[in-house]
């Protein structure tokens, strides 16, 4: 091999080498870049709480569920699953106010009033109260607070109504009664009634809530 040719190959090698040793140490800085350098923190969106369910309003009347304003006497009702028929109704008129109330006897034959009226508000509201007599032992509506039964009870209404009886009521077909109403702390209603002068009656009021009355069979 000639002298020549022994440089020209030794330069060769000497470039390849340089060429390597070049790209050894580019890789090596690479390493190191990615190695010290943290990734880019990729965003997360937050977890939102799930909202909860909307709250389900009131249904209507007649709609959803039966209307108790159309009840007539002589049907046959069920009241928290509980067969009643209606005897008779007083529908009740007073300063402007009309509401009904039913007589109804149960399975066991006892017999319970059942109010029903639609409120003022915003927007307007059915009320439905369940009636169950209590003793007054000869008590009248005070116009200040009363205990009953250890309960203290505060006047909210009282005055007379008109009345008209329908069906079998115990009571004249059409007259005045007297009405007194009371509220206690917890919510609990008290109404004291006289029909055209006579003693006074008391009862205790329980709301029943929309659906709680059915018509089973309507009266012929």
């Amino acid at each position: 091999m000639s002298v020549t040719s022994m440089v020209v190959l030794g330069l060769s090698i000497a470039l390849v080498l340089l060429l390597l040793g070049a790209f050894l140490a580019t890789l090596r800085q690479d390493r190191k870049g990615r190695t010290s350098t943290p990734p880019p923190a990729v965003e997360v969106a937050p977890i939102e709480t799930p909202m909860p369910a909307p709250v389900s309003v009131p249904g209507h009347a007649g709609t959803d569920y039966t209307d108790p304003r159309t009840i007539r006497v002589g049907d046959r009702i069920e009241v928290h699953g509980s067969p009643a028929r209606v005897l008779g109704a007083m529908h009740i008129s007073w300063q402007g106010h009309q509401w009904t109330e039913y007589l109804l006897r149960d399975a066991s034959r006892r017999l319970q009033w059942l109010s029903v009226e639609v409120r003022a508000g915003d927007p307007p509201h059915l009320e439905v109260l369940l009636w169950n007599d209590v003793p007054t032992q000869g008590m009248i509506p005070a116009k200040s607070m009363l205990i009953m039964e250890g309960v203290e009870f505060f006047p909210i209404e009282r005055g007379t109504a008109a009345f008209r009886s329908e069906g079998d009521t115990g009571n004249p077909d059409r007259g005045l009664l007297d009405f007194a109403d009371y509220r206690a702390s917890d919510g609990r209603l008290l109404s004291f009634e006289r029909i055209q002068g006579s003693a006074w009656t008391a009862s205790y009021a329980q709301p029943l809530p929309p659906g709680s009355i059915s018509i089973v069979r309507r009266a012929s």
